[in-house]
Parts: C-alpha cells; structure tokens; sequence
C-alpha cells in the first residue's frame, strides 16, 4: 500500500467512525473554556495510528499527544483526528479528519476528509490538489473587498486587543468574514476557490499541514511564524495568492 492510498484509507475510516458517533452522547474528557477534548478524539487518533503503523511500522506520529511510533524516524505523519472538536460536540456537522505526512521536515502529503459532506481533499508534494478526484485551484479574486476570509483568535482565554482590532480591521475590508470552527476544512476551502484566506493567531502544526500543502497546490500562499508568546504555537496568514496579504497578517 502507498502512503497515500493509506492516508485515504485511514482518513475514510476514521471519518465513518466519527460519522456513526455523531448524534452519540459523547464522553468529555476535558473542558476548556474556548476548547474541548472528547474521549471520541484519543479513540480516533488510536484507529489512524494502528491503521497506519500496520501499513508503515517504522514511521512517527505528531500531534496533541506528543510524538509517538518510531519517535526517532524522519518520517512523521502529522494527525488531527477531529478538527472542529467543539462543532462535533455540539451537533454542528462541520469538522473533518486531518493526515499528512512530512518527510525530513518537508510536508509531501496531505489528505483531508469531512465524513458528513463525504468530501476528501488529496495532494502530493508536486502534484495538483484533488477534492474527490477531481483537480482543484484558488479562486481568481484578487481585491479584499470581494473576498471571503476566515479569522481565527485561537482558542485561549487571553486574547489581547491587538488580537481583537486585527479581526476588526479585516472584518471593515472584506466582503465577509467567517470562522466556522476548523482550521483545516478553512484551508481546504482557500484551495477549492470557497474562501480566499485565512488568518489565525494560534494554532497548531497539525491543525493546517496537510491544509498548507492543498492552498499550495492550489496556487495560494501560506506564511507562518512562531506566536509570540505561546512556544509549539504559530500565527498563519494563508491566501488564494492574489489579494494582498501584507494587509492582513497579524
């Protein structure tokens, strides 16, 4: 089996058990006051890394948990089991299966999947992005004032005013904005032409790695830079690679 008929294979599987859970009483195993942490997610990520480590036993895991399988190998897959935890909690059918795969650093596999539209995104390193078979790219709009840009304060209890006057400032330039609770689908979205950016304050690697390789393939850009304050944490201005991003960057 290839890596990337794995990711797929893996991504599908986890989607159709998080399907199935979805209208479930669903187990809290931490509450946060702008997050939430389900007992469904370790159940999840425990399914792609077993259904993965039969498939490549010698290659790593990245994500919440730290990095686990063969810690010291330079091949990681990067795995978010729910994107969009707190929309999967309330019934919100909007949250998707992240996979990719870095390779001494380098991310040369992406698979996204949202089980409840059955739409699954798949790019390589070099190759065109794919949302259910077929090719995909950004959209054409090139000025702020037609585009559609996901913003995202983060998830912590402590945003700052800066923080607040950045969504501000971009919401006054844009002809809307969203922020429906997934950073991954957001970024899936920019490559299949939905939105045309996305900014975010803090978020994690393995909520946009597979994401940063689909906005690429699509002719987009992403910038990313270490958040301030929070280590393991980064700031992401992701675009269709037209409209000017100088303007709306943290």
């Amino acid at each position: 089996m290839t890596e990337r008929y794995a990711a797929i294979d893996a991504a599908r599987m986890a989607g159709a058990f998080l399907k199935e859970n979805f209208y479930a009483e669903k187990k809290v195993n931490e509450s946060l006051q702008h997050d939430i942490k389900l007992e469904l997610d370790v159940q999840t990520q425990d399914k792609i890394e077993a259904f993965l480590a039969k498939a490549f036993p010698d290659y790593a895991f990245y994500g919440e948990e730290g990095i686990t399988g063969a810690k010291d190998s330079p091949n990681q897959w990067i795995v978010d089991p729910i994107d969009g935890t707190v929309n999967y909690f309330y019934g919100i059918p909007h949250f998707c299966v992240s996979i990719a795969l870095r390779k001494a650093g380098v991310i040369t596999l992406g698979v996204i999947y949202d089980p409840m539209m059955d739409e699954l995104w798949v790019v390589e390193k070099g190759q065109k992005a794919t949302l259910n078979g077929q090719p995909i790219s950004c959209s054409p709009r090139a000025d702020l004032a037609s585009s559609i840009c996901f913003v995202s304060l983060g998830c912590s209890s402590d945003l700052s005013g800066k923080g607040v006057d950045k969504f501000t400032e971009i919401w006054r330039k844009v002809k809307k904005t969203r922020n429906s609770g997934s950073s991954a689908l957001a970024l899936a979205y920019i490559a299949t032409g939905r939105y045309d950016a996305y900014v975010g304050a803090s978020i994690y690697i393995w909520d946009i790695a597979a994401g940063q390789l689909l906005v690429e393939a699509g002719g987009g850009a992403v910038k990313l830079k270490p958040h301030p304050q929070k280590g393991g944490r980064l700031q992401i201005c992701a675009t269709n690679g037209k409209i000017p991003a100088q303007e709306l960057e943290f």
